[in-house]
């Protein structure tokens, strides 16, 4: 008989034989059977093949128990087998919650002491009440996702540092984008039981909807919402209005101030990417206005002096901030830069001193760019979605194109991968067997957003992406897959002690980003998903993994 055997926290204790027969009789007692002589003669052979096994180590209290139910089933024991595997099924729960609530205080201690890496994972939450509440969840949550959702392998990965699978604690996609124009012509509804507003049909209330929507919606995602084409849009509201530079000022500080409010989960204030056109967009110069609903005569083309008064004054209110003078941290704005951007122009030199000021805005280049600013969604801190993949698979212009976003994102840990690879085949050969499992992960959390959408768990995203459900028989379809990579600089330095500065690392990490680039195409091919790569934001994620 064996001396020692490995308990689960890892303490090695005295072999107790007695403990199997009473495990073997109680499963044997529920499905009827009454001779503890049964289960000990199981037991001797249970421990026959531990000596056998074992004979230069200690067995581990698993690795006892999968002997067990293998020896049930070789003796004909099939119904005292699976009333064994409920038995630890049943155990294994009972433990964990044990270990859920012995965690309980930790986890109010770790808070409160400001000693858990999680607290500072998202750079936008502050320390308060609400951030507690988030965290004590968000460690509920994790645990569901880890042990509930994915496999061991993918488990394992996330918790070995492999990489990092982001927003854990939230049963929910990561970042979405929206159609303006859909809220324009339908007002925010579309929820029964919950308030309902018409289509607006002044410049104050579509910003107070817009509010409201952007309030509502973060509740149902884990990062950013996003809007295009927003002086578009409501530039002819300022016109139908008649109002004065003044009164649209007041009305965007009404709108900025009331977006930075802490509203969010964990005392956040909500997450908001808004795209200016600066001029108006080529795809929407032709277009019929909308004001209250209804189709005016006038086209977006006419209201370039509308747009101009609206990106004045968002800038204006920007810079001067607060009352106490304090940046504004939301809407992070995007400004597209295209061959024939108005570089002198008025308008461009405030979002220059903005930028200069504050460095607020984010900008996407298109000069020298096979994309146009059409082609691409500006989600949040810096992922950027192709709007051409949409056209490709059939949700083009005028359809479901604002309508996309991420359902998540896994990070790829990059220095780790380079201490252990040992030449360039053996590092590649790990990077795709790691971007396999983060592909695997994210199209298991894509198949429980589905489920879980059409149970009504995110009421107004499925309101909103109901023209996607009934195009393409997914909620989600047109949301993207994102694997991110990062520090690929101290991957560089453990994988061949040069850093991407040098020439050696610079042209590795090139051939490392096509390397996952074509990945990415293979797996899109092989799922009918889309997939992207993703300079991850890595806060609190460079922390854990380090």
């Amino acid at each position: 008989m064996p001396e020692k055997i490995i308990k689960r926290d890892g303490r090695v204790v005295n072999f107790d034989q007695e403990r199997i027969i009473n495990a073997i009789f109680k499963a044997a007692q529920a499905v009827g059977g009454a001779d503890r002589r049964v289960a000990s003669n199981l037991s001797q052979q249970v421990v026959n093949i531990i000596n056998e096994t074992f004979r230069d180590r200690f067995p581990s209290v698993e690795e006892v128990q999968d002997i067990v139910e293998k020896v049930l089933i070789e003796n004909g024991h099939a119904k005292t087998a699976k009333a064994y595997i409920l038995y630890r099924k049943q155990h294994e729960e009972l433990r964990n919650f044990q270990h859920l609530l012995l965690n309980a205080e930790k986890m109010f201690q770790e808070y409160l002491g400001g000693e858990d890496w999680r607290i500072n994972e998202n750079s936008n939450m502050n320390y308060s009440l609400q951030g507690l509440n988030n965290h004590i969840i968000s460690a509920v949550t994790s645990k569901y996702w880890l042990e509930k959702v994915y496999p061991e392998e993918i488990r394992e990965a996330h918790r070995q540092g492999d990489f990092h699978i982001h927003d854990l604690g939230l049963l929910a996609p990561y970042c979405c984008g929206w159609d303006l124009a859909d809220l324009l012509e339908n007002g925010f509804s579309g929820v029964s039981q919950k308030v309902e507003s018409g289509p607006p049909k002044h410049f104050r209330t579509a910003l107070g909807q817009i509010v409201n929507f952007f309030y509502t919606m973060q509740g149902e995602a884990a990062g950013a919402q996003a809007l295009a084409n927003f002086d578009t849009y409501l530039a002819p509201f300022i016109r139908y209005d008649d109002m004065s530079y003044r009164e649209v000022k007041q009305a965007m500080q009404e709108f900025i101030f009331n977006l930075n409010v802490p509203t969010r989960v964990g005392f956040q204030t909500p997450f908001v990417n808004i795209t200016m056109d600066v001029t108006v967009s080529p795809v929407l110069k032709d277009q019929p206005v909308m004001i209250g609903g209804e189709i005016k005569k006038e086209t977006y083309g006419e209201f370039q002096k509308e747009m101009d008064m609206l990106n004045q004054a968002f800038c204006e209110v920007m810079m001067e901030g607060d009352a106490r003078g304090r940046i504004f941290t939301f809407p992070i704005p995007t400004y597209n830069i295209t061959p024939d951007f108005g570089w002198d122009s008025p308008m461009v030199e405030r979002i220059i001193e903005m930028t200069s000021r504050y460095g607020i805005p984010y900008f996407a280049n298109f000069i020298n760019s096979d994309l146009s600013p059409e082609d691409v969604r500006s989600m949040c801190c810096r992922l950027r979605l192709d709007n051409r993949e949409l056209r490709r698979r059939g949700g083009g212009l005028f359809g479901a194109n604002p309508l996309t976003g991420s359902i998540g994102v896994v990070t790829i840990n990059i220095p780790r991968l380079g201490y252990l690879s040992r030449d360039e085949s053996d590092f590649f050969a790990r990077l795709r067997k790691l971007m396999e499992m983060a592909r695997n992960s994210l199209l298991i959390k894509r198949n429980v957003l589905e489920k879980m959408t059409e149970q009504g768990l995110y009421p107004y995203s499925r309101h909103y992406l109901r023209s996607v459900k009934e195009r393409f028989d997914g909620y989600w379809f047109n949301h993207f897959n994102t694997i991110g990579l990062v520090g690929m600089n101290e991957g560089l330095l453990n994988f061949f002690g040069r850093d991407i500065c040098s020439e050696e690392g610079r042209v590795f990490a090139l051939k490392v980003l096509d390397f996952m680039r074509d990945l990415l195409l293979e797996f899109q091919t092989e799922s009918d998903q889309l997939f992207n790569l993703e300079a991850t934001p890595a806060e609190g994620t460079a922390y854990r993994l380090a």
